[in-house]
């Protein structure tokens, strides 16, 4: 509060540097989930992984998750706050269904990345709305651009990427992957490859030697998209081990 006089009190009020804390406290409540997360473009894939921390011993881990398949093609990894995360990919879900409806196939991932990044925009000019704290990436192999990754954030700001990350540690791993993918379009091989990519990627930043139940992945083919099982992560993990 202090040095905003006021100004954080109301999402349609500018600062009179041209700042709106409102939307500036949405992407601080990203990071403050305190869990990391990547989209990487592959060759003919699209990979999303995210880091799963289960909070409770009590919980039931199957119901802890931050990747979500929004159509039968694109899939999402959502960081920050849950619950605004399972609120935007119910959001997404209907509008993909909505779309293909009317038009008799699937909407495409850029489309649908542009639909929530207006909705996200829309939602930092309404006082009677908040901004919804959580970042999500969504992942697709297309038809004809082929591979996809396309993040939104809460101010509507939406671009392609041929790898990202989210969360606290977000600036590190873009650092690490400018490097991995320096003059490359993709990361290289098949979708187990860009899986085990992922995984280094991840586990180097974070300092961690991650476990099978530590983390999930999502993998977009031209088949569609699925969730790895636990069994499929630990093979990977079990591959990377076999490298090393």
């Amino acid at each position: 509060m202090s040095g905003s006089a006021g100004f954080d009190r109301h999402i349609t009020i500018f600062s009179p540097e041209g700042r709106l804390y409102q939307v500036e406290y949405a992407f601080k409540a990203i990071t403050s989930a305190n869990i990391t997360s990547l989209g990487l473009r592959g060759k003919d894939c699209s990979v999303v992984i995210s880091q799963k921390k289960v909070p409770d011993k009590l919980l039931d881990p199957d119901t802890v998750t931050y990747i979500f398949k929004v159509s039968p093609t694109v899939g999402a990894v959502v960081t920050g706050q849950i619950a605004d995360g399972r609120a935007i990919v119910d959001r997404a879900r209907s509008e993909a269904s909505e779309y293909r409806y009317k038009h008799g196939f699937d909407m495409p991932c850029d489309v649908l990345a542009k639909r929530m990044a207006n909705i996200n925009q829309i939602y930092t000019q309404r006082a009677y709305m908040r901004p919804l704290g959580v970042a999500i990436t969504l992942v697709a192999v297309d038809d004809e651009k082929g591979p996809q990754v396309y993040k939104c954030d809460p101010a509507g700001y939406y671009v392609g990427y041929k790898a990202t990350s989210t969360g606290p540690k977000q600036q590190e791993t873009m650092n690490y992957l400018e490097k991995k993918l320096k003059n490359k379009e993709h990361a290289a091989g098949d979708w187990k490859q860009v899986v085990e990519t992922a995984i280094t990627t991840l586990s180097n930043v974070l300092a961690v030697d991650f476990r099978k139940n530590d983390i999930e992945i999502g993998v977009a083919t031209k088949e569609g998209f699925r969730k790895l099982s636990v069994d499929e992560i630990d093979e990977r993990l079990v591959a990377i081990a076999e490298q090393d």
